[in-house]
C-alpha cells in the first residue's frame, strides 16, 4: 500500500504540486472572491458565480493530474504532454480572464458607482452609466484578449485560420444582437438619465401604474419590487426604457413629493364643511410624531371637478420619506373615513337620478 502511495506521488514534480495547492488555495477563497467583488448579488448569482470558479479549478487539477500520471509512461508521451498544456493553458486562460473580469466591474464601481446609504445604515455602491459603461469596455477588452490568447494556444497560428475563429465569433454575435444589443443599450440610456438609481421610488404606465422600487439595474433587466405586494418583478431594459417612467424620488422643488389624494362628496355639505372635515384629519396625522407627512406646509384642499352626482375634492400634501408613500395613503384614506363620520359627511358617491323601469313607475 505505502510502495503504491509513494509510486504515485513519484509521477508528480514541484509544478505540478505548485498548481495544485495554487488551484486548492482559489477554490476555498472563491465565494470570498465573488462577494468582494461581485457587488449587490442574490444568494443564486453567488452561488453560480463561485461554482463556475470552482468548476474551472477542478477541470484544472484533472488535467495537471491526468498529465502528470498517465502521460509520463506512455509510448506517445511527448504528444500527449503537448495536447495537456495546451488545455491547461487554455483552462486557465479563461479562469483568469472570468476573474479579471469581476475584478475590473469591482473597480469601476468602487471608482464610479454611486455610494447609497440604506435603510439599515449599510451603505452600497450602486451602478452608474460611467462605472458600467467603463466595465463594459473592459470586459469586453479582457475577452478579446482571452480569446486571441485561446487561439494561439490552441495552434491556430496562421492569420487565415485565427481570422476564421474570430469571423466565427463575429457572426454569432452578428446573428444574435437582436437578444442582447438593446436591453444593453437601453441599459445604459437608463442609467445616463439617472432616472433609475437604485432604491428610487418610481411608478410605470400612465393608467393603472405601477408603484415600484428600483431594486438592481443589470446589463440586460432591472429588477424592481413592488411596493403593494412586496413581490420581485424582472423587465428587460429595452421593455422599460419603452413606458412612461414617473420617478417619485426626483423631486422638482425642495418641498419633496407633492402627493394628491380625490373624494368626491355630495352637494349637500358645504365647502366650509368639508375643508374643516379634512383639515381636522390632516392635523390628526400631522400632530403624530411616528408619520413622515412634512406639516411644515399646509394642506392644500381644492375642488377638481362638479359632476352630476358630486363634488370631486382633491387635497395636496408633501411627504419627507417616498418608501412611505403607501403607508401615509392608507392612514390618511383611514383618518379622513373616520373624521367624515364624525362631522357627518358621507364619502359615498350619491345617486340624484332616477331610473324609470318598462312601466313606468320609478
Amino acid at each position: 500500500m505505502i510502495n503504491a502511495i509513494s509510486e504515485f506521488f513519484a509521477h508528480f514534480g514541484a509544478m505540478h504540486y505548485l498548481v495544485i495547492a495554487t488551484n486548492l488555495l482559489l477554490m476555498l477563497l472563491a465565494k470570498p472572491l465573488i462577494l468582494k467583488t461581485g457587488g449587490k448579488l442574490t444568494e443564486r448569482q453567488v452561488g453560480f458565480r463561485v461554482n463556475m470558479l470552482r468548476v474551472l479549478n477542478l477541470a484544472i487539477l484533472t488535467v495537471v493530474c491526468y498529465n502528470a500520471i498517465y502521460s509520463s509512461g506512455s509510448d506517445n508521451s511527448q504528444g500527449e504532454q503537448g495536447i495537456a498544456v495546451k488545455l491547461i493553458s487554455i483552462l486557465v486562460v479563461l479562469y483568469l480572464g472570468y476573474l479579471a473580469s469581476n475584478i475590473a466591474s469591482y473597480v469601476m464601481r468602487l471608482r464610479y458607482g454611486k455610494s447609497n446609504k440604506n435603510s439599515d445604515g449599510i451603505v452600497r455602491i450602486s451602478e452608474t452609466y460611467h462605472s458600467r459603461m467603463l466595465t463594459l469596455v473592459a470586459s469586453t477588452f479582457i475577452g478579446i484578449v482571452a480569446l486571441i490568447a485561446v487561439i494561439r494556444i490552441a495552434g491556430f497560428n496562421s492569420l487565415l485560420e485565427a481570422g476564421g475563429v474570430i469571423g466565427f465569433v463575429g457572426v454569432f454575435l452578428a446573428l444574435t444582437q437582436q437578444a442582447w444589443a438593446p436591453d444593453i443599450i437601453s441599459g445604459l440610456v437608463l442609467l445616463n438619465s439617472e432616472m433609475l438609481s437604485e432604491g428610487d421610488v418610481i411608478e410605470l404606465g400612465d393608467t393603472n401604474p405601477l408603484l415600484v422600487r428600483v431594486f438592481k439595474t443589470k446589463i440586460f433587466h432591472t429588477v424592481l419590487i413592488d411596493m403593494v405586494n412586496n413581490h420581485r418583478i424582472m423587465v428587460s431594459n429595452s421593455k422599460l426604457r419603452g413606458q412612461t417612467i414617473h420617478s417619485l424620488s426626483k423631486f422638482a422643488s425642495a418641498k419633496g413629493l407633492r402627493e394628491k389624494l380625490i373624494f368626491k362628496i355630495g352637494y349637500d355639505s358645504s365647502t366650509t364643511d368639508v375643508k374643516i372635515m379634512l383639515n381636522a384629519a390632516f392635523d390628526k396625522i400631522a400632530n403624530d410624531d411616528s408619520n413622515t407627512i412634512d406639516e411644515t406646509h399646509p394642506l392644500e384642499i381644492r375642488v377638481l371637478e362638479t359632476g352630476d352626482h358630486a363634488v370631486e375634492w382633491g387635497i395636496f400634501y408633501y411627504i419627507k420619506e417616498v418608501s412611505d408613500i403607501i403607508a401615509i395613503r392608507q392612514r390618511l384614506y383611514e383618518e379622513i373615513l373616520e373624521t367624515s363620520r364624525e362631522h357627518g359627511i358621507s364619502l359615498s358617491t350619491p345617486h340624484t337620478h332616477v331610473v324609470t323601469n318598462l312601466n313606468g313607475i320609478s
